[in-house]
Parts: C-alpha cells; structure tokens; sequence
C-alpha cells in the first residue's frame, strides 16, 4: 500500500534501475527542493499492482503528484518541475521552447540507448533485435556530441532540462556497451554535470526504499 502523500508536498514515484526515474531524481537532487520518494520495484511487479495502477494508469515509472496533480512519464514531470519551481528553465521564451524540443527529440531518439541497455540487461533477445537499436543510439550520441561541439550546455548559456533529460536516458549507456569516451564532448558535459552540488549517479541517488528528502 502507497503512503498517499500531503498534497502540496513534490512525491515522485519511481525505481532505482529505471532511467526515467533518473531524470526527475536528479532534477530535486540538484535543485534542492524537499520531496517524498515512493519506490516501485519494477523487478517484484509493483508496477502491475492494483494499489500503483491507481496511482499510474499505464503501470510505469516515474509518477510525480503535487499540489493534487498527478503527472506521469520523465518528460512531461520535467517540465512541470521546471515551471513549478523556476529551476533549470531557459532565460528566454525561445530557450524555454528549445529545451522542450530536445526532450521531445530525447523521446524519439536518446531513448534507443536505453532499448540497448534493457535488452543487454535486463531482456534476453534475439542479438538481431540489440543490433536493429544501436545504430540509432549511436546516431543519437553523435548529434548530442556535435551539438557540444562549441557549447557548455545544450541551451542558452547554463544547465536545463534538455541537459537533464538527455543526460538521464545516457546515464546507462555503458550497460549497454557504449563506450562515452568515443564522444568526447558529450564526456566533458557529463563532467560539467557531475560537478554540480547535489549530482549523484543513479545508484547513488536512487534509494531502492520509501524516503523523505529535505531542503
């Protein structure tokens, strides 16, 4: 049974091996702000659970609730974080929009990478079907490392979401055998972002059990 968290209160649903739960999680680590995280153990099948499905309809993580709304997949609670708290927003209005079109992009093309890195470690396939998303996975790491080429950030001139988002579908990338030192602009962003105050690597940062997190 889920814990039905204070309403105005930031609660995010998610579980410590899932990439998507990743992205929201190091958007409050590195923000600061105070929230309440629920695990859903994705291996035990919580996720299938009456108790979850009534939290999340289609059965994933992550879920975030707060101020009495429920909001579910990585990128759309990306962007309600981003509004809601005024962290990790472009300066401009073209700058707000231009994040967002990279986490639509993420959402069609980074997240291959992780297709790889599931069927590596998690599914047993057919090599036929690996081999059928790694070539756009690479493709997808090659456009973000060009986009680095002459920048510190994918937009403007300091870390947004678009950096979150891209960042936290990659963060898995050596599970599925990629190696990041093949794209060296995208190795110098993640030290850029490993620099920040309150950075920590998914396993790190992820608890595998119910937890409070205060400013």
């Amino acid at each position: 049974m889920f814990e039905p968290p204070a309403p105005e209160r930031l609660t995010l649903y998610g579980s410590f091996t899932s990439s998507s739960s990743y992205k929201p999680m190091l958007f409050l680590a590195l923000s600061g702000e105070p929230f309440s995280f629920r695990t859903v153990n994705l291996k035990n099948g919580v996720q299938r659970e009456a108790d979850y499905l009534a939290v999340n309809r289609y059965g994933t993580v992550p879920t975030l609730r707060h101020h009495g709304l429920t909001i579910v997949h990585s990128n759309p609670i990306l962007d309600y974080l981003a509004r809601a708290t005024d962290h990790f927003e472009g300066k401009t209005e073209q700058d707000r929009w231009h994040a967002r079109e990279w986490l639509s992009w993420e959402a069609d093309q980074i997240t291959n990478i992780a297709k790889v890195r599931h069927f590596a470690r998690f599914r047993a396939v057919d090599p036929v079907i690996v081999d059928y998303y790694r070539p756009p996975a690479i493709a997808a790491l090659n456009v973000v490392n060009a986009a680095l080429a002459d920048r510190d950030w994918l937009v403007g001139d300091s870390c947004t979401i678009a950096d979150l988002g891209c960042w936290g579908r990659m963060v898995f990338m050596a599970e599925g055998g990629f190696d990041i030192t093949n794209w060296p602009n995208i190795v110098a962003w993640s030290n850029r972002l490993k620099a920040m105050l309150g950075f920590a690597l998914p396993y790190d940062l992820i608890p595998k059990k119910d937890r409070e997190f205060d400013a």
